[in-house]
């Protein structure tokens, strides 16, 4: 049985604490008196607002980060070790929903893609799968060897890791097969790391449906898929809150991806014979329809063709439903 957690006087690092979801924990964190490290590429104004309002204790620290360079990834455990000292929180909040710069129905190298045709990776998995991975290895490892004079990790002295995953690791769309396969990533990633629970570090993840955070409202082809005055979304507020619990909560436990539907109703997704997700926001009025950045819409998908050798855009009609989250 391990020491009961409380996130009061502890210190957390935080991907994509910039805006959204992630700038919600943070405040929520930092109202509890948990330290906060961000590590963002830049802070919406909002958060630059909150975060330059903070005169004392607890503090916030910002580290201009990309999550796709291991090097930042480290540079930002180094600061959180130079500032507090220590660390005792890893969220590994950073995503992107599969924007048309590295989108499957884009490819690399064709117009709209920034991925590289021979760069070998895809931005979006490695924003929304790598990073994780990777910034959770490094947790675990400086849990496993703290700074000189400080305590590992143990059943009296636990560590936290909360990912944010989705309810698209339970479904499946051809709109957005990249992003939706990150998130099947997470969930098993999640789940293998469950036993880690017994040395007292916790490895858990959040599971939304519909948020109405920058990925969604910033982003004109994900915009266009929600009615806004109808269709059911979660804030960020209430995802907030249940990373909170999976910090917290003792009866959660490793390995727990936690689905949150509307009106912040939660339930554990089961490893095995799951029904699929529950309740309210897992759904858009257009989840089928799939809109450009130039607002060309067509049903489901762009898909391509191989032109000279080469992968390029055309249009193709399926019919598909896609449910982001």
């Amino acid at each position: 049985m391990s020491t009961p957690f409380s996130v009061a006087g502890k210190t957390a690092i935080i991907t994509g604490a910039g805006s959204g979801i992630n700038f919600a924990f943070a405040r929520l964190l930092l109202s509890k008196n948990c330290n906060v490290v961000i590590a963002d590429l830049a802070l919406h104004p909002e958060a630059e607002k909150h975060y330059a309002s903070l005169v004392a204790s607890p503090r916030a620290v910002f580290c201009k980060t990309d999550v796709t360079s291991w090097a930042a990834l480290e540079n930002v455990f180094a600061v959180a070790i130079a500032e507090f000292g220590q660390f005792d929180i890893l969220c590994a909040g950073a995503g992107i929903f599969e924007p048309p710069y590295s989108n499957f129905w884009y490819p690399p190298g064709t117009p709209k893609s920034k991925d590289a045709r021979h760069g070998d990776r895809y931005l979006t998995m490695d924003v929304n799968t790598t990073h994780p991975i990777r910034s959770t290895q490094l947790a675990i490892s400086h849990f496993l060897n703290p700074p000189a004079g400080k305590e590992s990790v143990s059943t009296t002295n636990p560590k936290r890791v909360v990912i944010c995953g989705s309810i698209a690791g339970q479904v499946s769309a051809l709109s957005y097969p990249l992003y939706f396969a990150s998130k099947h990533a997470i969930s098993g990633f999640v789940r293998s790391l469950g036993s880690l629970e017994e040395t007292g570090i916790r490895v858990a993840a959040v599971a939304p449906g519909l948020v109405l955070t920058p990925l969604i409202t910033d982003a004109p082809d994900k915009a266009r898929m929600v009615d806004f005055s109808t269709d059911k979304y979660i804030t960020p507020e209430e995802v907030a809150k249940n990373l909170l619990r999976l910090c917290e909560d003792e009866e959660i436990g490793g390995g727990t991806i936690l689905e949150i539907a509307a009106g912040g109703k939660t339930r554990k997704v089961e490893p095995l014979n799951d029904p699929g997700p529950q309740g309210e926001g897992h759904t858009t009025s257009h989840g089928g329809v799939v809109v450009d950045e130039e607002g060309v819409s067509f049903e489901a998908v762009a898909c391509f063709c191989v032109i000279s050798g080469e992968l390029a855009p055309s249009r193709l009609e399926i019919s598909t439903v896609a449910l982001p989250g």
